[in-house]
């Protein structure tokens, strides 16, 4: 018969599972700032395949995705979409600059404002006010009083007058997500 007689010391013990604790803290706080500091300097896979695909933003989505990127620009830069609505240009304007706009509907006798995404383009002088588009673009940060986003337009194409031309303020049912969707 075997007998194993341990006697514990809890000063000793106390003193192993702090050095552990301290240990697997440590590790913790390590990982943490190595994923914050490294992963805005190199691409994931799923950065990657970001960049490649093409989000397609509709009138049932449209305030919801342009609020949404708004508020959380860092989130969506490097983005693809693509969509559609009328060329609008304020005074300050350069030739190369555009809102691509929509109507959104603020009150129940059909009142409208004007809501849409910057874009920038070299063929934007080609297009007149008020001419109906569809882009395909990048989302970018720019500057219009503020940082905002700016939608670099890989293609552009004039489009007839949609059936749905008017879009509606955003609502409580959109959930906030690191993809237009």
């Amino acid at each position: 018969m075997f007998i194993f007689n341990m006697k514990i010391n809890g000063n000793k013990t106390a003193k192993i599972f702090m050095g552990i604790l301290c240990f697997i803290l440590l590790f913790i706080t390590l990982f943490i700032c190595y994923k914050l500091i490294f992963n805005s300097f190199f691409k994931t896979n799923d950065d990657i395949s970001m960049a490649n695909t093409v989000y397609e933003i509709t009138p049932q989505n449209y305030t919801n995705v342009l609020q949404n990127v708004h508020n959380n620009l860092d989130e969506y830069l490097g983005q693809k979409i693509k969509f559609s609505g009328y060329i609008y240009r304020l005074y300050d304007f350069n030739d190369e600059q555009f809102v691509l706009a929509r109507n959104m509907i603020i009150s129940s006798d059909f009142q409208t404002v004007v809501v849409g995404f910057l874009c920038h383009s070299n063929l934007a002088k080609n297009y007149d006010n008020d001419s109906w588009v569809e882009v395909q673009g990048k989302i970018t940060k720019g500057n219009y009083n503020g940082d905002i986003p700016v939608i670099e337009i890989e293609s552009i194409n004039k489009i007839n007058k949609p059936t749905e031309e008017f879009v509606y303020p955003p609502d409580s049912s959109f959930v906030t997500t690191s993809k237009v969707i």
